[in-house]
């Protein structure tokens, strides 16, 4: 069954090999596995996106992201949707963004990704009663959450390119954090707990210009770097994977239930340990003692650095590609995408009905 299939990012950060998010990182893969099946892939996401399939493109927005830089945007995905629904046969849309509702379709099989802790959703889009409209969550831990009255289909564990990801370097003694700059990713506690530990810490993310993210970097971030705890900014694919695979280990210090850590993933596959709060998902995707640390406190941290060095880099990389596996996570929305575009042919506003 040949698929054309739309997947619809989030407005305001552009996807491609080299995206800093989570969400942005599993649908570039997805319109990937497309292309390399032989299905048409077609995306639409903001200027300064990379796709291997047809780009869709929007505006990008410049200056601080506020309400009014956000309804544009939203407006400009609404017409970009249309669009391409009356120039392509568009078998599934694949939604991603937290703020999906304001431009879903009103019909037609549809998908999405719910990437983000299922409390920063409307509670009343959980419970669609729409039958060609699947929501899923991205890991068992995430779905557990779920509210009273919520319709979920099976969760589609998320995935990462092991082989790809692997390259074996001399280790050196820093330890990494791969995230966005902002409050609920603690990232003022990993710079107090490298320096008790007395570890180097390479800081590496995105600072999305949203008012609070950019205080959140002036205030608490900054003040706290020095010579041995730096800020790097967003990194590319291969610069990511270079650094993976020389650190000590990775901290995430993340005060948010993390719904599945892709960068906890990408970690293990490169032998690294991962050291860090046990929320959301995280306990579900490190081995306390084998694989990394769970801690509690920025003391528990510190204590956790020093410590990931003695821990095994083959057990970790083994773990990843035992469980972690992104074709696996291919497969999985190969296989969602069938059967929706199956409800599709029998869809009365389609026309086959």
């Amino acid at each position: 069954m040949t698929l054309t299939v739309l997947n619809v990012a989030y407005p305001l950060a552009p996807v491609g090999p080299d995206a800093v998010g989570g969400a942005e990182q599993v649908m570039s893969a997805l319109d990937r596995a497309l292309v390399e099946k032989g299905h048409r892939s077609v995306v639409v996401a903001c200027q300064g996106s990379s796709t291997t399939g047809v780009l869709v493109e929007t505006p990008a927005e410049a200056g601080v992201l506020d309400e009014a830089a956000k309804n544009r945007a939203h407006k400009a995905h609404r017409d970009a949707i249309a669009a391409a629904r009356a120039r392509w046969p568009i078998d599934v849309v694949h939604l991603h963004g937290i703020d999906f509702d304001a431009y879903l379709p009103d019909d037609g099989p549809t998908l999405v990704t719910l990437h983000l802790p299922l409390g920063w959703y409307p509670p009343e889009m959980l419970a669609t009663s729409r039958e060609d409209l699947w929501l899923h969550a991205v890991s068992q831990a995430q779905h557990r959450t779920a509210p009273a009255g919520s319709r979920l289909a099976r969760p589609i564990p998320n995935g990462v390119d092991v082989d790809a990801l692997n390259e074996l370097r001399s280790r050196r003694d820093f330890a990494l954090l791969l995230s966005r700059i902002c409050p609920e990713k603690g990232i003022h506690l990993a710079i107090e707990a490298a320096k008790r530990a007395g570890v180097c810490l390479a800081i590496a993310g995105q600072v999305y210009p949203y008012e609070t993210h950019l205080r959140y970097f002036a205030d608490e971030v900054r003040p706290r770097l020095d010579r041995q705890r730096r800020f790097l900014g967003p990194l590319g694919f291969w610069a990511k994977r270079r650094l993976l695979n020389t650190a000590r280990c990775l901290v995430i210090p993340s005060l948010a239930p993390e719904t599945s850590s892709l960068a906890a993933m990408e970690a293990l596959a490169c032998g690294t340990p991962v050291v860090a709060f046990p929320n959301g998902a995280l306990p579900d995707v490190v081995q306390h003692g084998r694989t990394g640390f769970l801690v509690n406190d920025v003391e528990e941290m510190a204590k956790a650095i020093v410590a990931s060095g003695a821990l095994n880099h083959e057990a970790c990389r083994a773990e990843a590609g035992r469980r972690f596996s992104l074709e696996r996570m291919i497969t999985s929305y190969m296989d969602a995408y069938e059967a929706l575009a199956k409800l599709g042919t029998r869809h009365p506003l389609l026309g086959t009905g």
